[in-house]
């Protein structure tokens, strides 16, 4: 692809930005929360993290908290994190193993990997009470290769409408073969809004990324059409360039299977409403967004390649992990700038570029979640 700019269509004449209030407005933030994450599948993370019967995780949204653990049957469930005796919260620690039963550190009712209330001391006298009735409460998870979701609604349309043409389109990577190989975890002072609109255009990278625009010039791109499930496009590596590394070599195996245009670009997609997904020729890296408040977002940041890789005697991921993790952090920056920009009473919407034809489609999603 050329790095001239083509011809893009103009966006309409009332594509301003979002209008202050939302980023800074605490309703606001509870409705998006509510109705764009908690209303819809969200990204949880990766099956591998809990690889064997009895393990868990816990994942924090808003005000709920959630045990996500393989069951003896080999299925991932998730659990509100919260005992139906008195409403404790049932675990503490961030991730573990069960050793035989979920138990509550307060009277120490007991269940199985199910949910299934095993044991209630005190509760024998009790002539009306039935165990049966008082399972622990289940959030609906699935998977989309090695991703897990979660979704809050009691019964949800599949993983796989919300996801569309994803599942085909990056099915080639075998997301779910791919192997951890490092995790940062950034507290970034910026709406979570922000981070997804700066992840979904490039027209800043010139002047904050000029590592990555020595790679991978910033008018190569091309957005995929927007959908209320995921923004995203593709971006060219320059001529030599091999992978989006601090060299520009490759850190891993290249991805079997993957041929043409794939070799030489990356693939970003905002799997909305919280997972970024950046796809390059020799691995994987994942953003998993936490609104910590309105002003706050942790973002994990994993990067994962192929096992032949991992395995390797004498390999390091640092090549990616730490031109990433500068780029990561310039971003963060600005964001953390806009964040701070909107609070002035000097604010006002601004008008979109054509390329940032994402941004609006993105600004309309959070509109229509009023």
């Amino acid at each position: 692809m050329s790095d001239q700019e083509k011809p893009r269509p103009a966006l309409p004449a009332d594509a301003l930005s979002l209008p202050a209030e939302y980023y800074l407005d605490e309703a606001r933030h509870a409705t998006e929360l509510e109705r764009l994450f908690l209303g819809r599948w969200f990204y949880a993370g990766r099956e591998a993290e809990i690889p064997d019967r009895g393990d868990y995780t816990l994942r924090e949204i808003g005000d709920e908290s959630l045990i996500l653990t393989r069951g003896d049957d080999g299925r991932i469930r998730a659990f509100f994190n919260v005992c139906r005796h008195r409403g404790t919260r049932l675990c503490e620690e961030p991730a573990g193993t069960f050793a035989g039963a979920i138990r509550c550190p307060y009277h120490a009712w007991a269940y199985d990997l199910a949910g299934r209330l095993l044991g209630a001391p005190g509760m024998d006298r009790s002539p009306h009470f039935r165990a049966e009735d008082y399972p622990l409460v289940e959030a609906r998870a699935d998977d989309w290769d090695g991703h897990v979701f979660l979704n809050f609604a009691a019964d949800p349309p599949p993983l796989a409408e919300q996801l569309g043409d994803l599942v085909a389109r990056f099915r080639p990577w075998r997301m779910a073969e791919l192997k951890l190989a490092h995790r940062i975890v950034y507290d970034v002072a910026a709406n979570w809004k922000l981070i997804v609109q700066n992840y979904s255009e490039c027209l800043h990278c010139p002047g904050v990324h000029p590592a990555l625009q020595r790679l991978s010039h910033f008018l190569s791109g091309e957005n995929a059409p927007p959908t209320d499930s995921y923004l995203g496009g593709a971006m060219d590596l320059r001529d030599g360039i091999e992978t989006l590394s601090v060299d520009g070599r490759l850190v891993g195996e290249v991805v079997p299977g993957l041929q043409g245009e794939d070799l030489r670009r990356v693939h970003y997609y905002a799997v909305l409403p919280n997972l970024l997904l950046s796809l390059h020729p020799d691995y994987l890296m994942t953003h998993r967004l936490r609104p910590r408040g309105l002003g706050r977002t942790e973002i994990v940041c994993e990067w994962h390649f192929r096992p032949e890789s991992t395995e390797a005697p004498g390999f390091d991921p640092r090549a990616a992990v730490d031109f990433w993790d500068l780029t990561n952090r310039q971003d963060w920056h600005v964001c953390e700038q806009m964040q701070l920009g909107l609070r002035s009473r000097a604010y006002r919407p601004g008008p979109y570029s054509p390329r940032e034809d994402l941004l609006h489609a993105f600004d309309k999603l959070v509109r229509g979640a009023e």
